[in-house]
């Protein structure tokens, strides 16, 4: 069985500090921005709602449960993580009929804290960003002043955009399930859950030369024949390379080994897509709580907090179980 390493290589060196990583629900905020307002009629109905070490799906479930709605009819932009108070709206289809009480969703891990109508369905993706307050406790570091000036350079340089260890499952297993559909010729019933496995071994591909620039100190730099106006790598898909040139030719060398994988996802029907390989965290402001590290950022959608958390602090994560992606 092929072993696939989610270790990749970090741009600002050895890690001299080392913490805890949600140890509780709090120490772990996020709020969903849309970054349009409902618009106050439509069939859909909006809920915003808070909730405190509950998942998204489940969240989904009790909404459907309650609206008397098939579970596809209920969307939302992004699967938020289990352990953490988070902030998310949901959508419900409903064009006809009375809605349901929805105060009747609250509970001691739920409350709902705004409703209103939306002519379109939530979909994943659909909102601008995440605002993030992340506590490390604990934090244990051999020099407090190298810790601030890394962190200084990761809140206003950025990080590589690596997709987190999320994306790839527990101890990578949706890699493995990647690995049986595009190699093996695996069927799903699931199309959904095809979907993810996918949507994993397309990341997996981008983190592997995402790395090999990281490890050339280059992943900020733009190359001859990069489409994007700033330095980009690929989701492979069907059709040519958006790339060309320099490149091209690098980013064919560095997958050449993955080439089964290029053609599984190429007849997945996936187009060929570009991300960028830095991200920069927006409205970014840090400080000390005793021997803590509190940090606060916004993310676009489809990045990562972990992807800033892994160039600070070797993390004990008190919730290995809290493997849904935040995006």
């Amino acid at each position: 069985m092929t072993e696939f390493s989610l270790d990749f290589p970090r741009a600002y060196g050895e890690l001299n500090a080392s913490a805890i990583f949600r140890d509780q629900p709090e120490d772990f905020k996020v709020d969903e921005d849309l970054g349009f307002e409902p618009l106050g009629t439509g069939e859909h109905v909006f809920l915003q709602i808070l909730k405190r070490g509950e998942n998204t799906a489940w969240v989904a479930g009790k909404i459907a449960e309650l609206a008397k709605v098939n579970i596809n009819d209920v969307g939302y932009a992004g699967r938020k993580d289990r352990h953490a108070v988070t902030t998310q709206w949901f959508s419900v289809y409903m064009p006809k009929g009375i809605e349901p009480d929805w105060i009747l969703l609250n509970s001691d891990t739920i409350y709902v804290i705004r409703v209103a109508r939306h002519q379109q369905k939530l979909r994943r993706g659909d909102h601008r960003q995440n605002y993030f307050v992340i506590r490390l406790r604990d934090l244990q570091t051999d020099s407090r002043p190298v810790l601030e000036q890394k962190i200084h350079q990761v809140l206003t340089l950025g990080v590589p955009n690596y997709f987190g260890e999320q994306r790839f499952g527990f101890n990578g297993n949706n890699l493995i399930e990647a690995d049986a559909i595009l190699v093996g010729g695996k069927r799903y019933k699931d199309k959904q859950k095809r979907g993810l496995m996918l949507s994993a071994g397309r990341s997996y591909l981008f983190n592997q030369v995402l790395a090999v620039r990281v490890v050339a100190g280059n992943w900020c730099d733009l190359v001859s024949g990069d489409p994007e106006p700033q330095s980009s790598g690929p989701l492979w898909g069907r059709g040519r390379s958006l790339a060309s040139d320099e490149l091209l030719a690098f980013e064919q060398t560095v997958l050449a080994d993955w080439q089964q994988w290029c053609d599984g996802l190429e007849h997945a029907g996936l187009s060929q897509e570009r991300r960028p390989l830095r991200l920069l965290p927006a409205n970014a402001q840090w400080r000390w709580i005793e021997n803590d590290l509190e940090l606060s950022f916004s993310l676009a959608a489809g990045e990562f907090a972990t992807a800033v958390l892994r160039e600070l602090a070797q993390l004990t994560n008190r919730s290995q179980d809290s493997l849904i992606e935040l995006e």
